[in-house]
């Protein structure tokens, strides 16, 4: 099943992680790392790969970049692995894929993610699974609010073992993505019906609720007051997305739309 497989990487200065994931991918005959300008050591870390391939493009929207990589990088397999830069992909992970012999009704496969926080795991999170593994030729992005949903024509099983998210970028570059992020998701919670929204986005809307909600959410249910500073790390930092978020609605509310400059 290996050698069916092209792993597709989106990078922008991902040079605190990138060298980590490429490591673990050395199996793979080639990786497809699509950069959008990078100004640190990512474009150097990947060409130290001799199994990398690097493509370039500006970014625009995260479907947008998916669906480049998947049409621009002269993919030869079937299957594509998409990854972030910041997924950890363990050797059980390996191994499981290794030994899949999907049959023609299954199109991908679904990553449950175990989140950690500078190495350290936490109890639980609210990273949802992804699915990371599909079919090149039936699959497509599409863009909902600040990230994208992969749109599959088949069956999505999950795997059993859990990919590890851990981002070793600094507090000031997440910070001022997200910004950028609740920008986005802004826009598509006010474009969006009632109805058409899920109970979480809906709570959204409310402003003063999912601030604090979340965090505490995040504490008790997920567990994270078992895992120490990392657990409240985490917790705030969810509730600092969240206030973002509830300032650009308000912004929007206040000033009719929302101010980019």
């Amino acid at each position: 099943m290996l050698d069916q497989i092209t792993p597709l990487i989106l990078t922008y200065n991902e040079e605190p992680n990138l060298h980590r994931l490429l490591s673990q991918l050395r199996w793979a005959r080639r990786v497809v790392v699509l950069d959008s300008g990078s100004t640190d050591e990512t474009v150097r870390i990947a060409n130290s790969f001799p199994n990398v391939v690097v493509l370039e493009r500006a970014f625009d929207s995260h479907a947008a970049q998916w669906n480049h990589g998947l049409l621009a990088s002269d993919m030869d397999t079937p299957w594509v692995l998409a990854l972030d830069a910041d997924y950890v992909v363990g050797e059980s992970a390996v191994t499981e894929i290794s030994a899949l012999n999907p049959p023609e009704a299954v199109a991908g496969y679904r990553a449950a993610f175990r989140y950690c926080i500078q190495g350290q795991p936490l109890s639980g999170s609210l990273y949802p699974p992804v699915t990371v593994l599909f079919r090149r030729e039936q699959g497509k992005y599409v863009q909902e609010g600040h990230t994208q949903r992969l749109h599959l024509d088949g069956e999505v099983r999950s795997l059993a073992a859990v990919l590890d998210h851990d981002d070793r970028k600094p507090l000031s570059r997440w910070l001022s993505s997200q910004e950028k992020y609740a920008t986005l998701e802004a826009r598509m919670l006010r474009q969006s019906t009632w109805g058409d929204l899920r109970w979480q986005d809906r709570l959204r809307t409310l402003l003063v609720v999912t601030p604090w909600l979340v965090p505490i959410y995040a504490l008790t249910v997920k567990r994270c007051i078992l895992d120490g500073k990392a657990g409240w790390y985490y917790a705030l930092q969810r509730g600092i997305a969240e206030a973002i978020l509830s300032l650009k609605l308000l912004e929007f509310h206040l000033f009719g739309s929302d101010r980019e400059h």
